[in-house]
């Protein structure tokens, strides 16, 4: 007796990637899409725009780029010491950034490898601290720096007062609750101490992490405006936001190409940072164990 079996005959023509239902997006939504992208670049094209025009042209409605913006960067960038403010933001951030890291390191181990009386007290200490910003406590934290510690107009001034982070211990702590503790236990067993612990396995496992606070640190840093136009007044130890500002002449004549220029410039390093760092930055804040 024959059996008759069904012969498979694969279809002609191209095979469709999608899936059954699925479309792809709409021109509204590319349209809604660039629409709102132009509306949060308009405050950056505007300043780009404007960085390119001599001072006679920045102040009328004029919206095509000019020719200006060598001569726009070459004044403020020697005559304004741009430059040197600008080495010592990233001098300061990278300060910042370094320290920040390495302490939230050390605390995040030691709030979940090691046991002490009143470790969750002392973590929501951490937690709290949080909720008290720089502006509540620069009155007291003046007096420590400049008439107990001495520091007023220097580097440590800047750097020291904001080494410690809680978002940082915060992320590294809940990273290091994700790994298995069996590979502490096993860590133990073979003689590795909690320094070696942390170099030799923790770190090469939380290297996204890493990448997503620096980002955060690198800009909270290269952002300081308020602190450091308190603690500073030498021009050779100020930072580029307070340089920035002193750009901007109160009662004068203010070349407002230059300072666009100057306000286009200092936006480039967190840029690069954030560029560099984007990839660790996604994955570091990713809602999945496998981060």
């Amino acid at each position: 007796m024959a059996v008759k079996t069904d012969t498979f005959t694969p279809p002609t023509g191209k095979k469709s990637k999608r899936g059954p239902g699925r479309q792809g997006p709409s021109w509204p939504t590319h349209l809604a899409l660039i629409v709102a992208v132009l509306i949060i670049s308009t405050p950056l094209i505007f300043a780009l725009i404007k960085s390119t025009q001599a001072s006679s042209q920045v102040i009328s409605p004029n919206m095509l780029p000019g020719t200006s913006f060598v001569d726009n960067l070459s004044s403020i960038w020697v005559e304004a010491k741009l430059g040197r403010y600008m080495l010592n933001s990233t001098i300061v951030a990278i300060s910042v950034t370094t320290g920040k890291t390495i302490l939230a390191l050390m605390a995040a181990l030691a709030f979940v490898y090691f046991r002490f009386p009143l470790k969750g007290a002392a973590f929501t200490l951490v937690l709290l601290s949080l909720m008290l910003p720089t502006e509540v406590l620069i009155i007291a934290l003046f007096d420590f720096v400049s008439r107990d510690l001495k520091w007023a107009n220097t580097f440590a001034a800047i750097i020291v007062p904001f080494l410690a982070s809680a978002t940082g211990t915060f992320l590294f702590r809940q990273h290091f609750l994700n790994i298995p503790t069996s590979l502490a236990d096993a860590a133990r067993i073979d003689g590795c101490g909690p320094l070696r612990y942390l170099t030799r396995i923790l770190i090469p496992m939380s290297w996204n992490t890493i990448g997503a606070l620096a980002v955060i640190q690198f800009v909270y840093a290269w952002d300081q405006y308020i602190w450091p136009l308190v603690i500073v007044q030498q021009d050779d130890k100020q930072v580029v936001q307070v340089g920035l500002r002193k750009l901007i002449e109160v009662g004068g004549q203010t070349d407002w190409g230059a300072v666009m220029a100057g306000a286009i410039i200092t936006m480039l390093p967190p840029l690069i940072v954030f560029t560099l760092l984007q990839e660790q930055f996604s994955r570091g804040f990713a809602l999945s164990e496998d981060k």
